[in-house]
């Protein structure tokens, strides 16, 4: 099963000629997530070969253009080659009236159903779930109202041994229990169910903390979460105007990645004035030595991440 992300933008609000603003594809299961879509969203999907009319559900966590101003092109690209799936969007009230009366003033009827789902200002809830996936929102603290989101592979039920089922003539009507976990039991003859089944393969989670300030309590809203993606707006020694303008800096990113046991922290939202970003890696691998850059085009693969990265 599939569980990989796709870095289209990380950059802070003014795009730099080789960064983009923030954006983000998350692929489950060739279920396909776009996290925030910031401008130039729907070029960096096609260099990078990405489908844009395979995504079904679109999540925008604030109102800052930085983070949304690439959503109504998208929309009208999908529109003007013929999409017919419907579109799902998660994001603060204003947005369904920014879209829609940039529809209007263009006078575009879709050819597609759009659907706006209303994030809350105040509570975290399950926003999406089907039979791979759950998405929630979690509450952040910016200069205006702004959700991270938290996508949870649900668990997988425990495969069926073929060669151990025929080996001791089990029916299949007990296949289900033993998927579930149950041991074989049958006529007084009980069969321990890893001697009849096979371990899952792991499944994988993934949160996306957008502009944010430090926060220390989002560490155990995250402890079950494998991989933080968390903004680093600025370096160490400017907290304060991290502070003033809502964000938080490479130490804070990392507090909260050690505070809540990840596995890897990948860090984003640079601003402009750092060139070379090593600069910021070097000081959140001080605290958290787990810690990525992330960069337009980059891909990350859940399934071999940890290994490449000795977790």
């Amino acid at each position: 099963m599939s569980f990989k992300l796709t870095i289209l933008g990380s950059n802070s609000a003014v795009p730099l000629k080789n960064r983009n603003p923030s954006s983000q594809l998350l692929n489950v299961n060739e279920r396909f997530f776009l996290i925030d879509c910031g401008e130039n969203t729907q070029v960096q999907l096609r260099k990078n070969g990405l489908s844009f009319q395979r995504i079904h559900h679109v999540f925008i966590s604030h109102l800052h253009g930085d983070h949304y101003y690439g959503l109504i092109g998208l929309i009208n690209s999908m529109h003007l080659l013929g999409r017919k799936k419907e579109l799902h969007i998660y994001a603060h009230e204003p947005l369904k009236e920014i879209i829609n009366l940039q529809l209007h003033a263009a006078s575009i009827d879709l050819s597609f159903p759009l659907f706006f789902h209303t994030l809350s200002y105040e509570s975290e809830s399950i926003l999406y779930q089907d039979d791979v996936i759950t998405v929630s929102n979690i509450i952040l603290d910016h200069t205006i109202k702004c959700s991270g989101f938290i996508f949870t592979e649900k668990k997988y039920k425990r495969k069926i041994d073929k060669s151990k089922i025929e080996k001791y003539g089990i029916h299949h009507d007990h296949y289900v229990s033993l998927m579930n976990g149950e041991n074989y039991s049958f006529e007084g003859v009980i069969i321990a169910n890893e001697k009849l089944t096979k371990k899952p393969k792991d499944f994988h989670s993934y949160a996306f903390c957008s502009d944010t300030i430090f926060l220390p309590h989002l560490a155990e809203k995250l402890k079950k979460v494998d991989v933080l993606y968390h903004e680093t707006t600025f370096a160490n020694g400017l907290e304060s105007r991290a502070s003033e303008t809502g964000h938080s800096t490479t130490a804070q990113a990392a507090k909260i990645a050690k505070l809540s046991k990840m596995k890897l922290l990948i860090t984003g939202h640079y601003s402009r004035r750092y060139i070379d970003l090593n600069i910021l890696l070097d000081e959140t691998k001080e605290i958290f030595s787990n810690s990525m850059l992330s960069y337009s085009g980059m891909s990350i693969d859940f399934n071999t991440i940890y290994q490449r990265n000795n977790i």
